[in-house]
């Protein structure tokens, strides 16, 4: 059949069927109207990566829109996109690169010698290139370099850019890929091949904007945020209990809303591409990657939180990061004072009035009130 060369290297895929291949043949290839592209390899991670919270937070340079804007900044580290777990919409966010001008000359000249430098802290939409759990892509806007496991996409236009991710993100480029890549290695070529019916959709648009949105305030609710800015069971209540009923609450509204948000994605480009009569629109709970609320890792985060508050990372008295390197502040912990010290002792008995549990008790009176 002739129309076995619209596949990708003229694939014999005996088992795709008739609508899909019209798909094949009936579309433009992503790569043709688009830039999904490969990112660097540094040749010595150990040198160059770090989680961005080991790392002094005035040295971290966020929202650089060109390399050359990055380095007149004199930040030493960008965010840098190098896949991780299965997570749509936004998230996996936990590296950065030291990209000043001289360890740029560096990796020019080691690794894979910077490819695709011309994309570089450019919006895109970015996915871990080798998953057995199905392809994944999340939204980044200005800021980001990308390894070659973070393999990202770059459009003409924000709304192109919407609407390739609400795609990508469906169970028809899932079905898709299986064919594609049958050895889940999800690479900029494999990505390049998917044949696009669409390019402009304003409801899909509406719908991963939602999407990034929720997703984005979820993954913001935790410590491995560099965007937190206060645990989610700080409340206006008295009590911990009611602070984790709302919490709660809101976490199943957006659980909710996101999973109905993708199986509307869904209904869309199953439509679109003509396979009712394959695909449902289901979404399973599993692949809705926001957290529910959990009473025992809640519980857990609260105390860290409280940790970070005696050692004045946070404050009660600000949002977001109090201390993370640089001048010390101690105007900013009116509410609940950070340790004079720094040391916080952990005993079995009540040795120290300033131990762990002694502060921890104190850290709760002054958030929910001595009443409760």
């Amino acid at each position: 059949n002739d129309k076995f060369t619209a596949l990708p290297g003229c694939q014999f895929a005996y088992w795709i069927t008739p609508a899909l291949l019209n798909d094949f043949s009936d579309g433009i290839k992503l790569g043709n109207i688009a830039a999904p592209r490969q990112g660097l390899a540094t040749g010595d991670n150990d040198t160059f990566l770090r989680f961005w919270h080991e790392v002094p937070y005035y040295k971290l340079g966020f929202s650089y829109k060109t390399t050359e804007e990055f380095q007149l900044s004199n930040k030493l580290y960008a965010p840098y996109n190098k896949g991780g777990e299965y997570c749509k919409w936004y998230g996996n966010r936990d590296l950065v690169i030291k990209f000043d001008n001289v360890n740029y000359n560096i990796l020019q000249n080691q690794g894979n010698h910077l490819p695709s430098k011309q994309y570089y802290f450019s919006e895109c939409a970015t996915w871990s290139a080798l998953t057995t759990s199905g392809f994944s892509c999340r939204y980044c806007e200005n800021g980001f370099v990308f390894d070659t496991k973070g393999s990202s996409l770059f459009c003409n236009n924000r709304d192109e850019l919407l609407m390739y991710m609400g795609f990508l993100n469906s169970i028809v480029a899932n079905e898709i890929f299986k064919m594609l890549s049958p050895t889940v290695d999800y690479n900029a070529g494999t990505v390049a091949n998917v044949p696009i019916l669409s390019k402009k959709n304003e409801k899909v648009n509406y719908i991963v904007e939602d999407n990034i949105e929720k997703t984005k305030r979820a993954a913001d609710s935790f410590e491995t945020s560099w965007d937190f800015q206060h645990h989610p069971l700080l409340r206006k209540v008295t009590t911990i209990a009611e602070a984790f009923e709302q919490w709660q609450t809101e976490c199943d509204d957006r659980f909710n809303q996101l999973k109905a948000n993708e199986e509307e994605l869904n209904r869309i480009f199953i439509d679109i591409y003509g396979l009712q009569d394959e695909l449902t629109s289901d979404v399973e709970d599993k692949d809705v990657t926001v957290r529910k609320a959990d009473l025992s890792r809640d519980i857990r985060s609260f105390i860290s939180y409280a940790v970070g508050c005696m050692f004045g990372r946070y404050s009660l008295d600000m949002d977001g990061l109090a201390y993370a390197g640089g001048e010390w502040d101690n105007s900013k912990y009116a509410s609940f004072a950070a340790d004079k010290d720094n040391i916080i002792p952990i005993c079995d008995d009540e040795y120290f009035e300033d131990d762990i549990i002694g502060l921890f008790v104190e850290f709760v009176k002054t958030v929910y009130g001595a009443g409760t």
